[in-house]
């Protein structure tokens, strides 16, 4: 099969022919139909996360935004079978640790795998818990745009923060995750205000529901957020994960105010990132942490896409051959990309 292999840390990622996968015994084979090019892949290129002790095995295939069609499953698989439509969330569970047994298998740390969404075919292990079934109505294209970015920003916004409509909410960083997260807050009815230095992808955010836009290169967007706001907004989410961000949010709350840290650090900050603790404790500020959503959140998600709700669609910007991907995954060394691009022909 054709694939991207990840066969060095900043290095070319090549579209090679590669054997197709076995089949787990309680895993399926899916023929991938789209895949997400995401953010969380060019950490993984980069040798970010080391310090989380993530460091894939070389030669691999990254790729965690994926969906299609179920091509096989193994003898111990009881909820899909060859032909069904699927989306695979991008974390991993295996059902046995404590974190599965209570809901939060978006934290199961024994599953392992960094996706294989780059290639024609990938394996899925843990069929059962790790993939989720897709309608008709829902297009590949839009369902991988959904995988970690959209997911990831609807488990902050709704689910950690519990943003309710009325409320105000400051994002910074409009890259994928924060243009996800700006687009489920206004669709709770929330008023959101989106933060970047780049002028097109505050345009870009206004377009998918951002009621203000802040450029911090030109404003100081911590004051400007406190004037829009009367006094701080009730939630503020860092989607980048640099140290100017995640202290500009904090400075941007109102009392009691809650803080959700979605972006991941790279090689400058190494995972850590001073913050304003008395400023914190004055202030009664709550920091939250928030990756994706388990899977079992993902139907809700697909029901508010499914009625109108939400439209991630209009994040993506084009869709790409899988040649092309590596090029998009190097982009985003200095930001240059606009909103989400998807892979949809191997």
């Amino acid at each position: 099969m054709k694939a991207m292999l990840f066969e060095g840390f900043k290095a070319p990622m090549p579209v090679r022919e590669i054997p197709d996968p076995a089949c787990p015994s309680n895993g399926a084979i899916v023929r991938v139909e789209a895949e997400g090019v995401c953010r969380s892949d060019w950490h993984v290129w980069m040798g970010d996360f080391a310090w989380l002790g993530m460091s894939p095995e070389l030669p691999s295939v990254l790729g965690h935004e994926f969906s299609g069609v179920v091509e096989e499953v193994g003898i111990e698989v009881k909820s899909f079978k060859p032909g069904d439509r699927v989306v695979t969330p991008p974390s991993r569970a295996d059902g046995t640790c404590e974190d599965c047994r209570s809901g939060h298998s978006n934290y199961c740390m024994n599953a392992g795998g960094f996706g294989g969404g780059y290639a024609r075919y990938a394996a899925v292990p843990c069929a059962d818990l790790n993939l989720v079934a897709l309608s008709n109505k829902i297009p590949f294209e839009e369902a991988a745009s959904m995988g970690c970015r959209y997911a990831t920003a609807f488990c902050g916004v709704l689910d950690q923060a519990q943003v309710q409509a009325g409320e105000s909410i400051a994002i910074y960083g409009c890259g994928g995750i924060g243009l996800s997260a700006i687009q489920i807050a206004a669709a709770a009815g929330a008023h959101v205000i989106a933060v970047d230095i780049d002028d097109k992808k505050l345009d870009f955010a206004k377009s998918v529901g951002a009621d203000h836009v802040i450029n911090g290169r030109n404003t100081d967007p911590v004051a400007a957020v406190r004037d829009l706001t009367g006094g701080g907004a009730h939630v503020a989410v860092d989607a980048l994960g640099i140290a100017t961000t995640c202290r500009n949010a904090l400075m941007s709350l109102r009392r009691r105010g809650r803080h959700i840290q979605i972006g991941m650090t790279t090689q400058q900050e190494k995972g850590e990132i001073s913050l304003p603790i008395d400023h914190i404790i004055v202030m009664g500020l709550h920091i939250i942490g928030s990756g994706v959503i388990p899977a079992w959140r993902y139907p809700a998600m697909l029901r508010m896409v499914e009625t109108g709700k939400l439209s991630p669609r209009k994040l993506i910007t084009q869709t790409i051959a899988l040649e092309k991907a590596f090029g998009v995954i190097e982009q985003m060394s200095t930001f240059a990309n606009l909103g989400i691009s998807v892979v949809n022909s191997y």
